[in-house]
């Protein structure tokens, strides 16, 4: 085939990906090649624009390092985190719900032992974090991996001022009654990274970087999915506008004031302290 113009040329790159031995290679190579000629043939980029469009993912490639990832910030921005986070974790029932992994997770966090302080002071006021980690039926899961991560109260990660020295990060194992708790500090809402290509992409969008602010937990234990959620603060602002589309009102907690003594999750506070509480329910990976 030869001669190609704007209506013949879908075709024939339908054809040639047809050869593809995978079945889900052949799959997505069509879908991708069909939506995207789609794509062009609705919009009509001048030559210009398609040559900032190619600068535009050349200059998110070039921006990624060990301590920021631009396209999942990209894909964030632009929902599409959100919607494979959906397709993928169709829970049933009570089960906690999903949202997004963000870009600040680090897989090598300290581990350290219940009751942990797990800020520096200068992070922020301190905040107790605390719950449990169950199963759909209300069996507590003993030995369950907890990863907590959050920003500090000028709303910057740990990893975004020196990715040598870790803070407000911590995995944790459940008690025998399936409870956790660190001592953590209360988070700010943030911009995403925004001097770069998704930034002057929000910018051109008529769009705000702004998260609200939020603590990122991780679980996980044998024999259940993986749960990857956040839990949002009650009285932040942009709940209703966040730049990634990741508020869930399931997720939404407002922070207690937990006084001295023992809390029912065994934490032992000294002093009052705000707190963020949630009982997280896990699916069963055999569903």
């Amino acid at each position: 085939m030869r001669n190609f113009d704007e209506h013949n040329i879908t075709e024939a790159v339908l054809q040639r990906v047809a050869g593809a031995d995978a079945p889900r290679v052949r799959q997505i190579s069509s879908a991708l090649v069909r939506h995207l000629h789609n794509f062009v043939r609705e919009i009509e980029p001048t030559q210009q624009e398609w040559e900032h469009a190619i600068d535009f993912l050349t200059r998110t490639g070039q921006m990624c390092s060990d301590t920021r990832q631009e396209f999942i910030l990209l894909s964030d921005a632009l929902g599409v985190s959100m919607l494979v986070d959906a397709i993928n974790h169709r829970f049933p029932g009570d089960a906690t719900e999903t949202t997004v992994l963000g870009p600040f997770f680090v897989k090598a966090a300290p581990e350290l032992p219940l009751g942990a302080v797990i800020s520096r002071p200068e992070d922020g006021p301190a905040l107790l974090i605390e719950g449990s980690v169950r199963a759909l039926d209300g069996t507590p899961l003993v030995g369950a991996s907890v990863d907590i991560w959050h920003a500090d109260a000028d709303g910057y990660y740990d990893v975004q001022r020196d990715a040598g020295e870790l803070s407000s990060r911590v995995r944790v194992r459940t008690d025998e009654q399936g409870r956790f708790w660190v001592l953590g500090a209360v988070p700010a809402a943030y911009p995403i990274p925004n001097d770069g290509p998704v930034g002057q992409m929000l910018e051109a969008q008529g769009r705000h970087p702004y998260r609200p602010a939020h603590v990122h937990f991780m679980i996980a234990a044998p024999g259940y999915e993986t749960l990857v959620t956040h839990l949002f603060l009650a009285d932040s602002d942009y709940l209703d506008s966040d730049v990634v589309f990741g508020v869930k009102d399931s997720l939404i907690e407002p922070l207690v004031e937990t006084h001295p003594g023992t809390t029912s999750y065994g934490a032992k506070v000294e002093q009052s302290v705000p707190t963020l509480r949630r009982n997280f329910v896990l699916a069963s990976s055999e569903n």
